[in-house]
C-alpha cells in the first residue's frame, strides 16, 4: 500500500480526500499536516489518523510518503511543490485551481519546465465520477458523432470553478485551444478574501479548438442553475453535441438524445464524489509504477487550461481575441479590479 498524507486540514476538501480513502485500492493516509493546531486535531481524530504535524518538511522527511495531497490556498502551492520535489516525493495531487493570475501560472510554469521528477496532478476529481466517465467513454466512442459544440457553466466563479469546466470540455474534447474571446464583470470577487481566490463574479467566453470544435463558457452569477442544486457549488454542467446527438450531465443528473433516442437518469452527487476522488488517487498510483499510464488531469494539461482563463481576463481587458498560448501581461488581477470597480 502506497502511503498518503494531507496538507492543509481546513477546509472540507481535505475531507472529502480523507473519506475517499475506504475506496482507494493502492494507498492509505498515513499523516496530516496543518499550520493549526486545532483544526489538525479535529482532523485527525475524525478520521483517526495520530500522526500530525504543523510543519510538512518534517512530515516529508519522518514519513516518507509516495502521495502528498495539497489543499493548501494557491499562493503557497508552488512552495509545497518544491519541498516535496527536494524531499524526494514522487507524487503530488493539488487542489484546483492551480493558480490565480499570471505570476504565479509562469512560476508554477517554469517549475514543471524543469522537468521535475514528481508527478503532479490537479484535483479536478469530476472526471473520475463514474457517470462522467460513462458519458466521456459514449463521446470517446463516437455515439454521438463528430463533436461540433460543447457548452460548460459553473455557479461559481472563475477562481472556484473555472478550471472544473474547462478540464470538462476537455475531457469530452482532447484537443488544443486555440483562440479565447470573453467578457467578464463584477468586482465583489476581486476583493481580498481568506481563500486568496480572485476571479470577477461572471464570465464568459468563446473558446476555440484545434479540431475545429466551438466552446462556450460561462463562471459565475451569470451561469444557469442546475436542478436540485442547493448550494452555490453544485451548480456544475456540461453539454457535449456531435453529428448524431448530445451528451447533457450536471452534479445530480444527466440526459443523452443519440440516434433520435432519448434517455436520462439521476445520480447522487456525494456518492458519486468520493468514488471518483477514490479513482483519481488510484490512477496517480497506477502513474507511479507506469510512466505510460499519466494522469489525465496532470500538470502540463492544467497549465493550458488555466492559461485560457488568463487569455480571457486579456481578452476582456483589451476587447479582442486572444490567440493561445498566451503569454500574460504582468498584474492582470489588479487590471481587472481596477477596470470593474
Amino acid at each position: 500500500m502506497y502511503k498518503s498524507v494531507i496538507i492543509g486540514v481546513g477546509g472540507g476538501r481535505a475531507h472529502g480526500h480523507a473519506d475517499a480513502y475506504e475506496y482507494v485500492k493502492k494507498g492509505r493516509v498515513v499523516a496530516v499536516c496543518d499550520l493549526r493546531q486545532d483544526p489538525l486535531d479535529e482532523f485527525g481524530d475524525k478520521f483517526d489518523l495520530s500522526r500530525r504535524y504543523t510543519d510538512y518538511r518534517e512530515m516529508f522527511e519522518k514519513e516518507k510518503p509516495e502521495l502528498v495531497q495539497v489543499s493548501t490556498p494557491p499562493n503557497v502551492r508552488l512552495e509545497v511543490l518544491e519541498a516535496a520535489e527536494a524531499a524526494g516525493v514522487p507524487a503530488a495531487v493539488v487542489e484546483k485551481p492551480l493558480a490565480i493570475q499570471g505570476e504565479d501560472y509562469v512560476a508554477l510554469r517554469d517549475f514543471a519546465a524543469g522537468k521535475p521528477k514528481i508527478k503532479v496532478a490537479i484535483n479536478h476529481q469530476l472526471q473520475f465520477h463514474p457517470r462522467r466517465q460513462q458519458l466521456q467513454q459514449l463521446a470517446a466512442d463516437g455515439a454521438i458523432g463528430d463533436l461540433r459544440f460543447v457548452e460548460a457553466s459553473s455557479g461559481m466563479n472563475l477562481a472556484y470553478q473555472g478550471t472544473h469546466s474547462l478540464q470538462a470540455i476537455g475531457a469530452f474534447n482532447p484537443a488544443q485551444p486555440t483562440t479565447v474571446f470573453g467578457q467578464v464583470s463584477g468586482a465583489q470577487g476581486l476583493q481580498p478574501n481568506v481563500k486568496e481566490h480572485y476571479a470577477p463574479d461572471q464570465s464568459l467566453a468563446a473558446v476555440e479548438y484545434d479540431n475545429g470544435v466551438q466552446a462556450t463558457l460561462r463562471c459565475g452569477e451569470n451561469a444557469p442553475r442546475v436542478p436540485r442544486g442547493d448550494a452555490i457549488y453544485q451548480h456544475k454542467r456540461i453539454a457535449v453535441y456531435g453529428m448524431k446527438g448530445y451528451i447533457h450531465w450536471t452534479m445530480w443528473g444527466w440526459e443523452t438524445f443519440i440516434n433520435n433516442v432519448y434517455d436520462s437518469g439521476e445520480h447522487e452527487y456525494p456518492d458519486e464524489d468520493v468514488l471518483g476522488q477514490a479513482a483519481l488517487c488510484d490512477a496517480m498510483f497506477d502513474w507511479l509504477e507506469d510512466d505510460g499510464k499519466v494522469h489525465p488531469l496532470n500538470l502540463d494539461a492544467a497549465l493550458v487550461d488555466f492559461n485560457v482563463i488568463l487569455a480571457l481576463y486579456a481578452s476582456s481587458l483589451n476587447h479582442q481575441v486572444i490567440k493561445l498560448p498566451y503569454e500574460p501581461e504582468p498584474d492582470l488581477v489588479p487590471k481587472l479590479r481596477q477596470a470593474l470597480a
